[in-house]
């Protein structure tokens, strides 16, 4: 049986990174979601935002601890699937590879810290303040690996000698001109994606066991912030676009149908091709795409046509992008819908159909950040890195590729599973205001054991 290694190259690593994206998603957000409640706490002098803080870091340490597992099995993967890679693109990408492994070290050794030193500070801004170092090594994490995605989009940083890299320049190369809009665009679509997920959870409370006070503060906080980062991410996304239409044209023009270049060009939503690659059934917005990549209504944009066609990716990434893209104004208006009802005389911001829909915001957010990085990597094709080396030039050749794929799946699902049980062994059995009520109980009768001490 002959084995096509180049497939099953692409199926093991599109594996491992949809199964990696949700946790680093998570890594990347929730941090910052713990220090703002955490302040919120302090500020107001209330419980219950500190009382999110301390639940959502025990979560966020589960989730790490599957990101480490992931995280490892994307680095072996780098050597062992796609070696052809490494070999040409080692030297270069090697320091981001080590900062973004030194920021996860720097990450994790002030999590442990913060862990275990609540209530230790007379002064609660000091422990609080611990939070920043954590926040800004997730979000470094996340920013030195994605100036790796951007090289292999936007290749610098050294000279190509006989078919080698040579004469490199490590900072160049990861701060390439697609790594400015790749990070601004991963760091707020993932604390979008992260405001949404804990949104969606204090929204399913309310939903099975009525809305506590503790329920309730948390679903307005997360939703403030889900809307302010859904903003942030429609103007990221805007940002990309422009850069994909000055740097990147094809990868545009795919995600658009757009196949001839032509000033005032429409922007195409939906619809179908058929056998002559004629659009079929879609929304056509009139000269929006020229206006999206150019700020200029009647600005020409280049056509797919203008590019051989074994350079061209393939065409089912519009699908990606419009999915993506819905998804995110969708996830905006939800947020601004839900302060509407917050702020009208007769609001009802608690209603069901609210509620549920806001459940249903947070399996929408993830499934965006995995379209958003499918039409990344799909949308470079055939390029790994673009326009020096090939997929199918990079891949492994050994036939050992297909088992590896199952052996990867069956590891993912093991985690998956053992994640979902800790996390409902978690909190299943422990709601946020018997939480509260225990923390009281006990500082009580501190307090009344210290009165008696001193009598």
């Amino acid at each position: 049986m002959i084995i096509d290694t180049v497939l099953w190259s692409r199926l093991v690593t599109g594996l491992t990174l949809s199964f990696h994206v949700i946790f680093a998603t998570i890594g990347v957000a929730i941090p910052l979601m713990i220090s703002i409640a955490e302040l919120v706490g302090i500020r107001k002098k209330d419980k219950h935002y500190t009382l999110m803080a301390k639940r959502w870091t025990r979560g966020f340490i589960i989730s790490v601890a599957v990101g480490v597992v992931t995280g490892t099995a994307i680095s072996l993967q780098l050597a062992l699937v796609w070696p052809n890679f490494m070999q040409l693109a080692g030297n270069v990408i090697a320091l981001p590879l080590f900062m973004e492994v030194f920021a996860f070290f720097f990450e994790a050794i002030f999590l442990g810290i913060y862990l275990y030193t609540w209530e230790r500070f007379r002064n609660p801004y000091l422990h609080w303040l611990l939070t920043i170092p954590i926040v800004l090594g997730a979000a470094m994490s996340a920013v030195f690996i994605t100036t790796v995605n951007g090289f292999m989009n936007q290749p610098d940083g050294f000279v190509l000698e006989n078919g080698q890299f040579t004469a490199i320049y490590p900072l160049q190369a990861m701060f390439n001109e697609a790594t400015p809009s790749k990070v601004f665009h991963v760091l707020t679509s993932a604390y979008m994606t992260g405001a949404a997920l804990l949104a969606a959870i204090a929204a399913f409370s309310i939903l099975k066991k009525g809305a506590s006070v503790y329920s309730q503060k948390a679903l307005k906080l997360m939703m403030s912030v889900l809307l302010i980062f859904s903003f942030l991410t429609a103007f990221a996304g805007d940002v990309s676009a422009k850069f994909l239409a000055e740097h990147q044209p094809e990868k545009l023009a795919a995600a658009e149908w757009h196949f001839e270049t032509e000033k005032g060009a429409d922007l195409i939503f939906l619809g179908w091709l058929n056998a002559e690659r004629e659009v079929i059934g879609a929304l056509h917005l009139p000269k929006a795409l020229s206006f999206l990549a150019f700020s200029d209504f009647n600005a020409e944009v280049t056509g797919l046509n203008e590019f051989p066609a074994d350079e061209q990716p393939p065409l089912l990434v519009h699908y990606l992008f419009d999915f993506m893209v819905s998804i995110g104004f969708a996830l905006l208006a939800v947020s601004v819908l839900f302060f509407v009802l917050l702020f009208w005389k007769k609001r009802n911001e608690h209603h069901r159909w609210m509620l549920r829909t806001i459940v249903f915001g947070a399996p929408l957010a993830f499934l965006a950040v995995e379209l958003g990085w499918f039409y990344a990597e799909v949308g470079r094709q055939p390029w790994i890195i673009r326009g020096y080396m090939r997929v199918d030039e990079a891949a492994t050749t050994s036939p050992s590729i297909m088992p590896l794929f199952f052996v990867f799946l069956l590891l993912y699902i093991i985690l998956g599973t053992l994640c979902i049980v800790v996390l409902r062994r978690l909190f299943r059995n422990n709601p946020a205001e018997a939480e509260l009520e225990k923390a009281a109980h006990a500082e009580a009768t501190l307090s009344k054991e210290a009165g008696d001490l001193t009598s």
